[in-house]
């Protein structure tokens, strides 16, 4: 496979010509939308149907909202190794929420197509949002904890789970150790009975980074008692934080240098965002709130406002500006350049292998990178 970047002049048909490929395959592999426009800087992946020689093993992962598309679905797990579902929650004495929409044809899906069904737990309050008091309650009382582990192990039975995702964000500093304590009770139980267990891990550079997504999660003791753990190498741009990369490839870097240091390389997933963000500008910290984009409309916007596409060569992602009804715009989102630029990571760092948040849209050139980079571990 190749990537090959729009200039002046390019039209499908010429592009196809040149590689000695079907426009057909174009279209198709790259979600080109009819008249089949192009945006100058635009990447297209040219798919001759071959694929590396010399090919990883890795996991792939996931994750999705029970009412993703089956039609995405069906698309995408011919190159996952687990579909993390999303997600299951609990109450201050270990209940378990279920999620609103039943979770049982996307398992029955996942088996099907040779991938693991994950069940991935949250600690959503009321709100909708991450509850550290949450987390906090149950991880301290050995009541609420016991309850809340033997009603996982009884659903994951009874629904045909594989494996658990334990993805508690904002841990208090002073619950660190207890999070720890908790983690390994259940990856201890969890594995007597069959089963897996990782845990998500913000992204830190070093030990003892300040912060409320960073000082309740020790990456060495962590990494030491979960089977694996996911980094969530992502959301540097956000939604009220200022325009860039969301993924940037030096942030990222900077991450996986310090946590091979702290954890087993073939325990780790790395995550990679499935989407981007469009920011109205001027940014003004705390009033601006750029609009969460997907990779394929986000092209289709440079093709409508006749932007060009541009790519950062330190950040390995591409962006573009347009302006609409006045207000310039800034866009960055995830291409083939900046996803073949992450799977390289994966041998370099000996990594075990990728997590997606999340795969609710298709993204078609993103499995066949992973086809051509990897051998999917099922």
């Amino acid at each position: 496979m190749q990537i090959y970047v729009v200039v002046e002049g390019d039209n499908v048909d010429s592009i196809a010509e040149r590689f000695n490929v079907s426009p057909q395959t174009i279209i198709f592999d790259n979600q080109l939308v009819y008249p089949y426009k192009l945006a100058l800087g635009q990447s297209l992946l040219i798919n001759d149907g071959e694929v590396r020689d010399n090919r990883r093993s890795a996991v792939i992962r996931g994750f999705a909202y029970p009412f993703i598309s089956r039609y995405v679905l069906s698309q995408s797990l011919p190159a996952l190794s687990e579909l993390a579902v999303f997600s299951y929650g609990f109450t201050n004495e270990g209940d378990l929420v279920y999620p609103i929409l039943d979770d049982n044809e996307l398992i029955q899906m996942t088996y099907s197509y040779g991938a693991k069904p994950i069940l991935t737990l949250t600690p959503l309050g009321p709100d909708g949002n991450f509850s550290n008091e949450l987390i906090s309650a149950v991880i301290n009382s050995v009541t609420a904890t016991e309850n809340l582990i033997g009603n996982l192990l009884y659903v994951m039975n009874l629904k045909g789970y594989l494996g658990l995702d334990i993805d508690f964000e904002f841990i208090k500093a002073e619950d660190r150790q207890t999070f720890v304590d908790f983690v390994a009770l259940t990856t201890e139980r969890m594995n007597a009975a069959g089963y897996t267990v990782s845990v998500d891990l913000a992204p830190k550079t070093s030990a003892d980074q300040q912060g409320l997504l960073y000082e309740g999660k020790d990456y060495a003791a962590l990494g030491a008692v979960a089977n694996s753990v996911l980094i969530m190498t992502y959301e540097w741009g956000y939604t009220y934080g200022p325009p860039m990369a969301v993924a940037p490839i030096d942030k990222v870097r900077q991450v996986l240098d310090y946590a091979v240091t702290e954890i087993p390389s073939e325990k780790i997933n790395m995550g990679i965002p499935n989407y981007g963000y469009d920011w109205p500008l001027p940014y003004e910290r705390g009033v601006t709130k750029a609009k969460t984009i997907g990779n394929i409309e986000a092209v289709q916007t440079a093709i409508q406002y006749g932007a060009q596409i541009y790519f950062d060569e330190i950040a390995k992602t591409p962006f573009f500006n347009y302006v609409d009804n006045g207000v310039i715009h800034e866009v960055w989102f995830e291409d083939a350049r900046s996803l073949q630029a992450k799977m390289d990571l994966v041998p370099e760092y000996n990594l075990r292998g990728i997590s997606y948040w999340q795969i609710m849209q298709l993204l078609r050139i993103n499995w066949l990178l992973v086809e051509n980079n990897f051998l999917v571990v099922k």
